[in-house]
């Protein structure tokens, strides 16, 4: 069982976001963040083996809490995700370590089910 942190702002998105794991075999949801400080604080604590994190978030943002959670825990699979195109990101975002960026509005369950697996990885959607 794949342990798994949500990491948003906003909690409709959480939310949403929260019944979509629940609806996949091997994951269980472990917790929820609204700020990448929060987010570094959760996954010391909780251990996940899979992280859905924001982009935009209040305090540090997303790439800046994906490179503080993997100095301690580098086996965490991160998955950067935004409303916004890859395009419009800072060019180096997936140098924080994350596995892959997906936008929100293309997020899939297939998709999200083989990005949990250690090894997978695929280019920004």
């Amino acid at each position: 069982m794949v342990r798994a942190l949500i990491v948003d702002d906003q909690p409709v998105f959480r939310r949403a976001a929260l019944l979509l794991l629940r609806s996949l075999p091997g994951l269980q949801v472990v917790g929820e963040a609204a700020s990448g400080e929060e987010s570094v604080r959760m996954a010391a604590e909780l251990r996940p083996g899979l992280i859905l994190m924001d982009v935009q978030l209040p305090g540090i943002n997303g790439m800046e809490a994906t490179r503080r959670i993997l100095t301690g825990q580098p086996d965490v699979r991160v998955i950067l995700l935004s409303t916004r195109d890859a395009a419009d990101l800072p060019a180096d975002h997936l140098s924080c370590g994350a596995v892959a960026f997906v936008r929100k509005q293309d997020i899939e369950p297939g998709r999200l089910l083989a990005l949990a697996r250690p090894g997978a990885t695929t280019p920004d959607a």
